[in-house]
């Protein structure tokens, strides 16, 4: 009985690892000691990459410096008459414009709120500037679709693959009939 307990006890502990290391609770950093207590140094790693198909971009609309090579950028924040008029900017209305996340100087990149140029095929960090627990979830498999192996390669869509950028909202979808039972089948 007692041997019992303490196997149970032994499965628990390392399935609660288990979880701490997928949620990324635990950390291979360093410790530094204090006293007696011992504190993780905080170390700053460079974003994990993630296996990603290329962008869902409108045919003839990339590259974005195909068009604006020749152009003055205009930062100022207005109705667009000439062109991407089709875009309809339902996304934080009245609180976003296009430059809070196009790069003004380079169109074929997209620029994070520390000023960090990304390509479109890194949209995710843009994205997860604003949507964190999304962005957290995404990386975990929980948010968006992720396929390949348990315990090795993975492709994650992007944001953009369910999701318009300029109207992310998903619309309502109307339901559609059961299917037909086998036997009603003639």
């Amino acid at each position: 009985m007692k041997r019992d307990r303490s196997r149970h006890g032994l499965v628990l502990g390392i399935a609660v690892l288990a979880a701490c290391l997928a949620a990324g609770v635990a950390s291979s950093a360093p410790l530094q000691q204090r006293g007696n207590t011992a504190k993780p140094h905080a170390v700053d790693a460079p974003e994990k990459q993630f296996a990603v198909p290329t962008p869902p971009f409108t045919p003839g609309i990339f590259p974005c410096s195909e068009c604006h090579k020749e152009m003055k950028p205009n930062p100022t924040r207005r109705e667009l008459k000439e062109e991407h008029t089709n875009i309809v900017l339902n996304h934080a209305q009245g609180q976003r414009w296009c430059l809070d996340c196009h790069d003004i100087s380079n169109r074929d990149k997209l620029r994070l709120v520390n000023g960090e140029k990304v390509g479109f095929d890194e949209s995710f960090r843009l994205c997860g500037q604003c949507h964190g627990d999304k962005y957290r979830d995404w990386k975990v498999g929980v948010h968006g679709k992720r396929t390949g192996m348990w315990d090795g390669e993975k492709q994650y869509l992007l944001c953009v693959h369910c999701h318009n950028p300029h109207d992310p909202g998903f619309k309502p979808l109307v339901p559609l009939p059961p299917p037909t039972r086998p036997e009603n089948i003639k």
